[in-house]
């Protein structure tokens, strides 16, 4: 095994993208100088393309994608300044053009991690093959199960059954859903979803507000609080950060870990934000780290 190495306020971060072990030395004090100025993590929207049409998608619908040999540069910079790894989103990432070459690229260039979130729908046994040994996890995009995925997503549940069947033979997997009046009633039935295709974990994402929803409602809210804190589930449970995990026992990654030193978002015109629902940012035009630096900075 060939550790990664990330160092922080809060130790020594060993990290190894192929097992996906994790290790934190909490005991070992780093002196200030010293830390990786990366972000842990970077999430990428390559592109805003989706030919979905949820109404409760907060992405950007207006044409936008990034330009492959920048993201691979921006990946070699942040990896070097101790950035364990990259996700890929939009939009729909394999919409992207060439996107199994350039998580091939980066793969090989890199010593951080390859990820991507999909709706799945255009996953082809050639795409999973091509992108074999360059990927090293998956977020499969599932809200809802059965009619309700249908109505929601405008795609046959059974073709998402079987995009789950080929990321089972890529890498680790996990589903996402997001949790709103149309789904929070189907919690058990995700949860069994995603333990019956074999994914390691259920990631829960409250609707955000859009300019055409108003997001998940503080009744629904409280019934995924609830319910989230009594389950007992085969698959591992996790929630993003909307807020309603401070009213879960969920564990930090990093106990300490400053927002921005978690985790940052590239939109698909190369703009740098905190994360993906903030409004606002600043413009990558060349060095990603400075920017990296003046968001910490300003933010």
């Amino acid at each position: 095994m060939r550790c990664k190495i990330r160092m922080s306020a809060s130790g020594v971060h060993l990290f190894d993208r192929v097992s996906g072990v994790n290790v934190l030395l909490d005991e070992v004090r780093v002196p200030a100088g010293r830390f990786s100025r990366a972000p842990r993590y970077l999430s990428v929207a390559l592109t805003n393309a989706c030919e979905l049409r949820c109404a409760y998608c907060y992405a950007p619908k207006h044409a936008a994608a990034l330009d492959r040999e920048r993201v691979l540069a921006w990946a070699v910079e942040l990896d070097a300044a101790g950035c364990l790894g990259v996700g890929f989103g939009g939009g729909e990432p394999t919409a992207y053009r060439r996107f199994a070459q350039l998580c091939s690229e980066i793969a090989q260039s890199t010593s951080i991690a390859v990820t991507f979130t999909t709706h799945g729908h255009r996953l082809t046994p050639e795409l999973v093959s091509s992108l074999r040994g360059a990927v090293h996890f998956v977020r499969l995009s599932v809200d809802g199960v059965g009619t309700t995925y249908e109505r929601l997503r405008g795609r046959p549940f059974a073709a998402v059954v079987q995009a789950a069947g080929l990321l089972s033979s890529l890498a680790p997997f996990g589903i996402n859903a997001v949790i709103n009046a149309d789904t929070v009633g189907e919690l058990d039935d995700l949860a069994a979803f995603a333990d019956e295709v074999g994914a390691s974990e259920l990631l829960l994402l409250p609707e955000q507000p859009t300019t055409a929803t108003p997001g998940i409602s503080d009744a629904d809210a409280q019934r995924l609080v609830e319910w989230a804190a009594t389950a007992r589930t085969e698959v591992r449970l996790a929630i993003s950060r909307t807020g309603l995990e401070a009213a879960l026992p969920t564990a930090e990654a990093i106990p300490g870990e400053l927002p921005l030193d978690a985790h940052m978002h590239l939109d698909a015109t190369g703009v740098l934000r905190p994360h993906a629902y903030a409004s606002t940012g600043l413009p990558v035009e060349g060095s990603i780290m400075d920017v990296v630096q003046t968001l910490k900075e300003t933010g």
